[in-house]
């Protein structure tokens, strides 16, 4: 199968994270008959080109996608070929970088290079990263790392991390008409909430600010009681100079109500311009300069790693009706990938050796 064919074929399976494994089986019999010596874990699946030498790279993606939304104007798994656009669920996030990287594979895989190249396709990045969480022990010491996410094949350096808090005020309950008897817990919420819609963390260069948001609230028992409980979500998309630690600690300072930690996985991440996985990735895309991305990924889990962000198609089309992508999207990000790996081992060949 050419690139456009392999996208539809993609495409057509339904792959929602947790239903993986149809996509993972398929997959990995079409690598096979490539010549590729599949590894896998759980319904994420990845092999190994070059030498077993370092530089390790790696090439990382997902199979999974997000549940369709409402108002397709098709069936979401059924793809749809128009005027040079592939539409369907997941064709931009992530299955167009999956096929980009698998034909640069293809080209590359028979290259003399002094390196190892993993390319790594996970399971249940948009849920939890489970994927990626079990793989990457397997993997082997990995010295750098590209994501496969639609960003242009623009060079992303930082991504926002995802922090979730579970606040509860407490109170203690009265009948309404005696409510100088009791405390109203959804009163000392709400002052909580006014508190948090003030704060001001520490901004970043590329990224802006990380604001305080209120997604859910829930509280109360009978409509005549002064409620002695009221529980609030807060969602925060922290980014590289803040950490989790220190957020956390500062808001339980400001607050009347109990903090606890919900989710703190998703850790902001960043990577200097002056690492070789960007300077390569630069070099490839014929650009001079590099972005931020608001969304997380499964970079979160390689925190540590010089790592980017950068593949075919644009971020505002994932999750939401009519995804899709161009196949001149599709051609220039196997292009790239292909690009990349040639100038990162061609240039980390003169550093020195790795130890």
């Amino acid at each position: 199968m050419n690139a456009a064919q392999l996208l539809e074929f993609l495409v057509s399976i339904p792959s929602v994270s947790g239903d993986e494994a149809k996509i993972s089986n398929d997959l990995s019999t079409i690598l096979s008959e490539d010549g590729f010596r599949i590894q896998r874990e759980g319904n994420s699946i990845w092999w190994t080109l070059g030498k077993g030498e370092r530089p390790h790279l790696l090439l990382l993606s997902h199979l999974d996608t997000v549940p369709p939304c409402a108002s397709w104007n098709s069936s979401p798994f059924k793809p749809q070929l128009e005027n040079g656009k592939l539409i369907g669920l997941g064709a931009n996030d992530a299955k167009g970088s999956v096929v980009a990287m698998i034909m640069a594979a293809r080209e590359i895989q028979h290259g003399d290079f002094d390196g190892t190249i993993t390319f790594a396709f996970v399971a249940d990045e948009e849920r939890s990263g489970e994927g990626i969480r079990t793989s990457k022990p397997k993997l082997g010491q990995i010295d750098a790392a590209v994501v496969g996410e639609p960003t242009g094949l623009q060079v992303c350096t930082s991504q926002r991390g995802l922090l979730i808090l579970r606040c509860t005020a407490h109170g203690k309950a009265a009948h309404a008409a005696h409510a100088h008897l009791g405390e109203n817990a959804i009163h000392k919420a709400a002052r909580d909430i006014s508190r948090l819609a003030a704060v001001e963390f520490e901004g970043h260069k590329g990224l802006g600010a990380t604001r305080a948001q209120v997604t859910q609230i829930s509280g109360g028992f009978a409509r005549n009681q002064v409620p002695d409980c009221c529980e609030f979500f807060v969602d925060l998309r922290t980014i590289p100079n803040l950490d989790h630690a220190a957020v956390i600690a500062e808001i339980r300072a400001r607050l009347e109500s109990e903090v606890a930690v919900h989710s703190h996985r998703y850790e902001p991440v960043a990577t200097n311009a002056s690492e070789l996985v960007v300077r390569a990735a630069l070099e490839a895309a014929k650009a001079s300069v590099t972005v931020e991305s608001a969304t997380t990924s499964d970079w979160a889990f390689l925190k540590g790693t010089p790592a980017i962000k950068v593949g075919p198609g644009d971020t505002y089309r994932s999750h939401r009706p009519n995804e899709y992508l161009l196949l001149s999207e599709l051609e220039a990000g196997a292009t790239f990938y292909s690009r990349f790996v040639r100038a990162y081992f061609r240039m980390a060949a003169t550093k020195v050796a790795y130890v």
